[in-house]
């Protein structure tokens, strides 16, 4: 029996639903590691509010929803760079090639660089005068194919490492993802430019647990005894902290489509691990040239109904550049508002051959 597409679609979006809908308090803030693989990579996602995940079609569906990179027709590699709060950097790098009957590979690597920071004791609160490095890292393995000419599914197996000094901790995880094409709401009658349904799931993977010399103290186990050894070197024991998980269904439509213009609009919604269920909100406008150069503006609200969210408005653009023998240079920029901790410039730039 065929199985028509929308009523996958359907079905799918349903179960997502009833899965974001049972969040409820308490939100569990401050109870993760890691929280650097929630910030958004890639100028295009974040200009549009992060409402991505049914929309993202090239590279940086590697952070967004894995699916979308079955949608990639060249090879491309891309660099992320975006300058964080309080002199922190984050950058993110991935490089992807679609073959032929098998799918597409991918490989990612995001770093976040905390800078050098004063060591502090309780003895000595203004500084003993030495300089600590803090950094986390994920390197991601990617894979995504169309299963059918409607329907794509993507996965991503990770390794995530976080440094605090002489002090690390490490985890593994994966992200899985699908998207479903239908003909909903399509002004041309085309699916590819109907109501598109994506779903995704990030950071589903082990504990992640601190160890390292710098857990090495001095310990006196008998302090009210008098002839035992003093100052015996002991380990502290941290313990192991969950990585932020995140669910994500999202719906997109485009209701003006022509040769050379298209609307997109897109909606999310998230239900992560350690806070609670938000709304994310998009659009982009996207203009193609006679010569096949293509410009977009974009924009998008992040994290509407969130508790206590510093989130907002974000907006950017982007233009990619068709050049000789089939290569095509990709720039996009965006910004996007925190609240009391100011703003976040992203740029991004793209190869595509």
């Amino acid at each position: 029996m065929r199985i028509q597409p929308y009523k996958t679609a359907i079905v799918l979006l349903i179960v997502f639903t009833a899965v974001l809908c049972f969040g409820q308090e308490p939100y569990r803030q401050g109870t993760t590691a890691a929280n650097f693989l929630e910030i958004g990579y890639g100028s295009a996602g974040t200009a549009m509010g992060d409402a991505y995940v049914s929309v993202a079609s090239d590279l940086s569906a590697v952070y967004w929803n894995p699916a979308g990179l079955a949608y990639m027709e060249q090879r491309e590699v891309q660099f992320n760079y975006q300058p964080w709060i309080l002199d922190i950097n984050a950058v993110s790098f991935a490089a992807g090639m679609p073959l032929s009957n098998v799918g597409t590979i991918a490989l990612s690597l995001v770093q976040m660089d905390y800078g050098r920071n004063e060591v502090t004791t309780l003895d000595m609160q203004d500084g003993t005068g030495e300089l600590f490095n803090a950094a986390d890292y994920s390197f991601g393995i990617s894979y995504s194919r169309k299963l059918a000419n409607w329907f794509s599914f993507g996965a991503t197996a990770k390794y995530i490492s976080s440094q605090i000094w002489q002090s690390s901790a490490n985890a593994f995880a994966v992200d899985l993802g699908v998207i479903v094409q239908t003909h909903f709401f399509s002004p041309t009658g085309d699916r590819g430019d109907g109501m598109n349904i994506g779903m995704s799931i990030s950071n589903f993977g082990t504990k992640m647990q601190y160890s390292g010399k710098n857990l090495l103290n001095p310990i006196d186990i008998l302090p009210n005894e008098g002839g035992n050894y003093q100052d015996v070197p002991g380990m502290f024991q941290t313990e192991g902290w969950e990585l932020p998980l995140l669910f994500r269904v999202g719906v997109s439509v485009n209701p003006f489509v022509t040769s050379q213009h298209r609307l997109t609009l897109a909606v999310d919604a998230v239900h992560p691990n350690n806070n609670s269920e938000s709304v994310n909100l998009g659009g982009q406008y996207q203009l193609t040239t006679p010569n096949g150069w293509q410009f977009f503006l974009r924009g998008g609200y992040k994290a509407l109904f969130m508790v206590d969210s510093e989130y907002g408005l974000s907006f950017g653009g982007g233009v990619v550049m068709h050049m000789m023998q089939g290569r095509s240079l990709k720039v996009e920029y965006s910004y996007r508002e925190i609240g009391i901790l100011g703003s976040i410039h992203a740029y991004n730039i793209g190869l595509m051959f």
